[in-house]
């Protein structure tokens, strides 16, 4: 097989957290780093670089698009988008950036045994890694990634946040520092002043194409990681079409895996590392028995409820979901376990389709369980890399019921917010679920049949204690049980994010990069 490539570090997708550590690594002149991302390159892209495009990347050529597996309890219509292109998931989402809140990485610290990861020795990263145009030394000026205040320019939007301090929900300001349990506001997100997108790609990787030291390699898919007899990883071997020549890309020094929460542990199954029962039944020699490898799949599953709006809505947005509400479902709650979008488009994609009237001109508010309980897997369809792999999220199936009571919770919250006065010019019909939906039955059948994702899959290899045998990672990101490979994106979380964890997964990338700088 030829060896393409030698690079010192390679990292395997150009995605959220692939190109932070591409770019942090690649600022030692004396080391090199190779870049492979499967998906093109965002360069020139106008639907990919343009923020209020972003939905008409959802099943497009740059989206892997993965459809579920048969749901007990949910709806199994559901696709889970996944970005195929430079950037990764940061060049294909909206751009809602949190900070998350401190007790979610403490918990990570002290509950999962990731030592080093707690609020106080990451906080600082996204000051490090955010231009924020909010003032104060607890924010971060001079890093890559623009982050900016979305700006109150929807009337809509306005009022609904008026109806939320009226329903007792009062507005905040997002990214302060301080962790919201009950507030509304417009968010912050990651966009330039002209509208482009401060992708992962925008912000770390278009500035430094010309570095000497750092080659990206797109359109160049994984098929296997490559090791030696004493397990070091040693490469990656690539192909640049499916049916393509496979090529070998030398890695001297480590392999840092950032794929995603699906094609991470994809791609370590792949090459044997993962629950040996499951590898044996597709034909795989097993390299490592990790069990925790594909299991563990958290999400934000989400709802939707939407009405006619009696005025004409926006015709141009900075992403067209531009407001965000936390509030508590219980006393007691030292994070909110409910937080809802409110979006300014007709979102239909799961109601239609079970007989739901629609409109052109409405707006929509969509509930999400900020901690589900429930817990999915991701499992290779075969041993060929082509497959796309099984993703069963097992929506609502917790056994508790907390995740459905939280949602039917969000739903009866939602009608109230919009039944305040502030929103009496805006709010027409409810289109769905509709009046005539109340009983605590009838909201959990059509969430059921209905409901969507924010597409937040994370957890599917995660870092834990080392002696944590169901966690595939140790607190430096190393893979066990293997030498010279790290995984380093929202696979290795613990647990998922109360709030959208895309600035999270950057800040994991500036950590990774800072661990492999120190020796670490």
């Amino acid at each position: 097989m030829e060896t393409t490539n030698s690079f010192d570090y390679v990292v395997v997708g150009g995605g959220s957290a692939g190109a932070a550590v591409a770019a942090r690594l690649s600022e030692d002149p004396d080391v090199s780093v190779g870049l492979l991302e499967a998906g093109p390159t965002d360069v020139g892209e106008d639907v990919i670089l343009s923020l209020n495009r972003w939905m008409e990347l959802l099943e497009s050529g740059f989206d892997w698009d993965y459809p579920i597996e048969e749901q007990e309890h949910g709806n199994s219509h559901m696709r889970h988008a996944r970005a195929k292109v430079l950037g990764g998931c940061s060049s294909h989402n909206s751009c809602i950036a949190f900070w998350a809140p401190r007790e979610d990485l403490d918990d990570w610290e002290t509950k999962f045994g990731a030592t080093g990861w707690g609020s106080k020795d990451t906080f600082g990263l996204y000051k490090k890694l955010e231009n924020n145009e909010l003032p104060g030394d607890h924010h971060g000026h001079d890093g890559p990634v623009h982050l900016m205040n979305v700006p109150p320019n929807d009337p809509c939007g306005v009022a609904l946040l008026d109806a939320c301090e009226q329903e007792g929900i009062p507005r905040v300001q997002f990214n302060e520092g301080e962790t919201v349990i009950n507030g509304a506001n417009f968010f912050q997100v990651n966009r330039k002043a002209d509208g482009t997108r401060s992708s992962s790609s925008v912000s770390y990787l278009h500035p430094i194409l010309d570095r000497e030291n750092l080659t990206i390699l797109t359109d160049t898919q994984a098929k296997v990681l490559e090791f030696d007899e004493q397990e070091n990883c040693t490469g990656v071997h690539v192909v640049n079409n499916a049916f393509g020549h496979t090529k070998r890309i030398e890695a001297k020094r480590e392999v840092i895996v950032s794929s995603g929460a699906i094609n991470t542990p994809q791609l370590l199954m792949l090459s044997g590392i993962g629950p040996k029962d499951h590898l044996a039944e597709v034909g795989i020699d097993v390299r490592v028995d990790s069990p925790g490898v594909g299991e563990h799949l958290q999400d934000h599953p989400e709802g939707v409820i939407a009405w006619d709006a009696k005025k004409p809505m926006v015709d141009d947005s900075t992403q067209w979901w531009e407001a965000g509400i936390f509030t508590p479902t219980e006393e007691g709650l030292d994070r909110p376990d409910l937080m809802m979008h409110y979006g300014s488009v007709p979102f239909d994609m799961h109601t239609l389709r079970q007989g739901y009237p629609t409109s052109e001109n409405t707006f929509c508010l969509t509930p999400n369980v900020t901690h589900a309980r429930s817990r999915g897997t991701v499992r290779l369809r075969s041993r060929d890399f082509r497959d796309k792999p099984h993703v069963d999220p097992r929506y609502f199936t917790d056994p508790e019921g907390h995740d459905m009571r939280v949602m039917i919770a969000g739903i009866r919250k939602a009608r109230a917010i919009v039944a305040q006065d502030a929103m009496s010019e805006w709010a027409g019909e409810e289109l769905f679920p509709g009046k005539h939906v109340q009983t605590d039955e009838q909201i959990e059948d059509y969430i059921t049949r209905t409901h969507n994702t924010v597409y937040h899959p994370v957890g599917t290899a995660r870092m834990g204690a080392a002696d944590d045998q169901s966690s595939p990672l140790d607190p430096q990101l190393r893979v066990k049980g293997v030498n010279r490979l790290r995984v380093v994106d929202a696979s290795a979380m613990p647990e998922i994010t109360t709030v959208n964890p895309n600035i999270t997964v950057m800040m994991m990338g500036e950590k990774c990069a800072e661990m492999i700088k120190s020796g670490s």
